[in-house]
């Protein structure tokens, strides 16, 4: 059982090991790449193959980046998705954020026919994708947003979350039925997740609006760990139920909203690291699991990308089958071990 004594030791640890990990990333892929080349690329010295240097600075190191950011965003929106419904099963995207940029993007790919010509041609763009999910998101969330304020009822929101992803579903597939075998192959492409798709530019955005949803979470620690003991007893301390909720539910969908809209639908992190932080720490207090979630999910996706990647050779697997087939043995492993849910 974890003490607070031994949290400093399990947090160098994770350290340790995302360190290890980011490096293994930047050195596995079709092109194996030594250690000692990484390293001298990323203290910016010269390398003799300069192919190489190109491959670490223009492709792996943003690709990287971007497993931490995704797999910390995703850990942590989970986390807090748990917490305020107190539902094991509850996961980032519970209250159809992923669902709406999902319908976003299946509007802009198969339904571009739509708008014809030119504009199908600037529609079809990475950042009109981009937009798309970001718009369909917002959509969700105002339609979630809306409803908590005048549902006082968590579940209820809840139910009502998953009735909007129904709906959004529903939507795109009508449209997958009418679309032409190349846009639904383009939406399905799109489906599976990809890291490794986004420049310089594209990861500042992510990473500034991920920075803001995780602030967000780290300012709602006490609220967190007051929904844990329940809404009556939260009001009883004397806990703004309704402003705690609206605060977390925008967190949540800064996190995955913007993640979905950039990289895909990455499913299992968000549901399942919570999960590992817990029986690892043995704690349900946020101020330790924020951090610990946000280490173990960068941790998790590095692992899962560099898999992906299957080195030494040319082709690249689905990000999101690579998460589930790696991580939910381990959870599974996790809980029989502890023979407890600890929540």
């Amino acid at each position: 059982m974890n003490s607070k004594k031994t949290y400093p030791f399990s947090f160098s640890i994770l350290i340790i090991a995302v360190i290890v990990c980011f490096l293994a990333n930047l050195s596995l892929g079709s092109v194996a790449i030594p250690m000692a080349s990484i390293f001298k690329t990323l203290l910016g010295a010269d390398l003799p193959n300069n192919t190489w240097s190109t491959i670490i600075i223009t492709y792996r190191l943003p690709k990287a980046f971007t497993a931490i950011l995704v797999g910390s965003g995703l850990g942590v929106s989970g986390l807090l998705m748990q917490t305020l419904f107190r539902n094991p099963l509850a996961g980032p995207f519970v209250l159809g954020i992923s669902s709406g940029a999902s319908l976003g993007v299946a509007l802009i790919i198969m339904g571009a026919s739509l708008f014809g010509g030119i504009s199908s041609l600037i529609l079809s763009t990475k950042w009109s994708l981009v937009i798309a999910a970001s718009l369909g998101s917002f959509l969700v969330l105002l339609a979630v947003m809306l409803v908590s304020v005048k549902v006082r009822d968590t579940m209820a929101i809840l139910i009502i979350g998953l009735m909007f992803a129904s709906l959004t579903a529903a939507v795109v597939s009508v449209l997958s039925y009418f679309a032409s075998a190349e846009q639904l192959q383009q939406y399905i492409f799109w489906g599976f997740g990809s890291l490794g798709d986004l420049d310089w530019n594209e990861l500042l955005v992510l990473a500034s609006v991920c920075l803001v949803g995780i602030l967000l979470s780290i300012a709602s620690v006490k609220s967190l760990n007051t929904f844990l003991l329940g809404e009556n007893y939260a009001k009883s301390l004397g806990l703004h139920i309704q402003r705690s909720r609206i605060v977390i539910i925008i967190a949540t969908s800064l996190l995955a909203g913007a993640i979905t809209a950039f990289v895909g639908p990455i499913g299992f992190i968000g549901l399942a690291i919570p999960h590992m932080a817990r029986q690892i720490f043995n704690t349900s207090n946020h101020k330790t699991l924020i951090p610990a979630v946000m280490l173990f999910g960068a941790i998790v996706l590095l692992i899962c990308d560099s898999i992906a990647q299957l080195p030494a050779s040319d082709y690249t697997l689905p990000i999101n089958a690579i998460t589930s087939i790696i991580g939910a043995p381990v959870v599974i492993w996790l809980l029989v071990r502890k023979r407890k849910m600890i929540f």
